[in-house]
């Protein structure tokens, strides 16, 4: 193989997944993988694919939206899914795997197929030779990141990751909350933009003492902790004073509740994070509690009692490009043609996410590759959900990494509006793997 058709870089669960995929669709693949001549601080292993965060690979139910990306993956022949489940271990409704074996299973599919070469070594440039896909991860090595800013910009890749939790709009107690944004400002429909949840007196304080107390997620060896002032983790903000937060995210001025025509002592707004508003953001409250914390602690929120949440906080090292203003539809470098991201440097979240990501990627060049029409995956899928994610600009202007939830596909129409909570995503579901299907037959798969 002296000229082969892609080059990979990383050898994780999207460069995998990319590479196999090429391969089986006739393409000759170039796998590169630093492993085992260097690691990043999370490795341990020199096998390819290693898992390092934990060996669940979450909610297999079709009524959970990761249960449905694996469904959609499993159908269309994913290596990943493939040797997950032949390496399954028991584990209630998660799927979980034992990660030596799934490791070493995904090792000996890669290095023996006849169409893929793995070569060791550091990457630190981005190959002149095109196409070429970076799967990374989130701890691309620092020389390579360097490359990679010259390509996209140093204000278009980001290394520290500051996320806020979402909830969904059907968990929120609308007779608790208002729709206003403060002074009425931002155009037409403005009071639609924000969701505001009141606090008095004794529940802000309360709150803030529960922030202050809650267990947090301790940073790991490799990761020097620097917080961004303009996005420091809500815990940070309530230890530097009670009343930090009433003058920063939580602050009252310029909003009016309605019931009882006064400003209330504090608010925490929520936002919408899709379109529909099926889901919305908890704004300024990034936050490294643990998830269990997490639960207890924002529930005390008025309105949000009984809150679900689709996506946890987190504060961690991460590094990815911001894919809305940088990728084209195929996940291509729009100012470097033949440079594609997929994975966690792509801006995804979680290992299902991540071999989605590289499966996308590799069919959409794959059909670039035979000079045929490309057709992504209908939006109404799973699949489709991580190339809406990636191509979505947040309503906050500021791109962050994101798990699949239902957000990433189009509500249901009609009745289907109606459904309860359970009821509607197992519809979303039904509907995902219907127009899944029809695709597998348009493309012949």
């Amino acid at each position: 193989m002296n000229n082969p058709d892609v080059t990979v870089i990383g050898a994780g669960l999207a460069g995998c997944e990319a590479a196999f995929q090429l391969a089986e669709r006739g393409h000759h693949v170039r796998l590169l993988e630093m492993k085992p001549e260097k690691r990043t601080p999370a490795q341990t292993s020199d096998q390819l694919c290693e898992l390092v965060c934990s060996n669940s690979m979450r909610g297999a139910a079709l009524s959970n939206a990761v249960g449905l990306l694996k469904e959609e993956l499993r159908r269309m022949g994913s290596l990943v899914l493939t040797v997950a489940d032949a390496t399954q271990v028991p584990a209630g409704g998660a799927l979980a795997v034992d990660r030596e074996r799934f490791a070493a299973e995904v090792t000996r599919r890669i290095s023996s197929h006849p169409r893929i070469r793995v070569e060791a070594g550091e990457v630190t440039r981005v190959p002149d030779e095109r196409p070429v896909i970076l799967a990374t991860g989130p701890l691309t090595a620092d020389a390579l990141a360097k490359d990679i800013e010259r390509l996209v910009g140093a204000s278009r890749l980001a290394y520290y990751d500051a996320i806020a939790p979402i909830v969904s709009h059907d968990s929120i107690n609308w007779n608790k909350v208002w729709k206003q944004s403060r002074y009425g400002k931002g155009g037409e429909g403005a009071d639609e933009a924000y969701v505001n949840c009141p606090f008095d007196e004794a529940e802000y304080k309360a709150f803030v003492a529960a922030l202050r107390a809650s267990e947090k997620v301790e940073a790991r060896a490799f990761e020097e902790v620097k917080y961004f002032e303009g996005c420091l983790p809500c815990e940070v903000m309530a230890e530097r004073g009670e009343m930090t937060l009433s003058f920063g995210p939580m602050k009252p001025v310029g909003l009016t509740d309605p019931r009882t025509n006064k400003r209330p002592y504090a608010v925490l707004q929520l936002r919408p994070e899709d379109e529909a508003a099926t889901a919305y953001n908890l704004v300024g409250f990034q936050t490294r509690m643990k998830y269990p914390e997490q639960l207890r602690v924002f529930r005390m929120i008025p309105g949000l009692e009984e809150a679900e949440f689709l996506r946890f906080g987190s504060v961690h090292r991460n590094t990815f490009v911001d894919a809305p203003s940088l990728l084209d539809e195929t996940m291509q470098l729009k100012t470097a043609p033949g440079v594609y991201f997929a994975g966690q440097v792509s801006g995804v979240e979680g290992y299902v996410e991540s071999a989605a990501g590289g499966f996308v990627c590799a069919m959409l060049l794959s059909q670039r590759l035979r000079g045929e029409n490309i057709a992504p995956p209908p939006k109404t899928t799973a699949l489709g959900g991580i190339l809406t994610h990636l191509s979505r600009v947040p309503p906050s202007g500021t791109y962050q990494p994101s798990n699949i939830t239902w957000a990433h596909l189009p509500p249901l129409e009609g009745d289907g509006k109606r459904l309860k909570k359970r009821d509607r995503y197992e519809a979303l579901a039904k509907r995902a793997l219907a127009d899944l299907e029809t695709f597998r037959v348009t493309l012949g798969a």
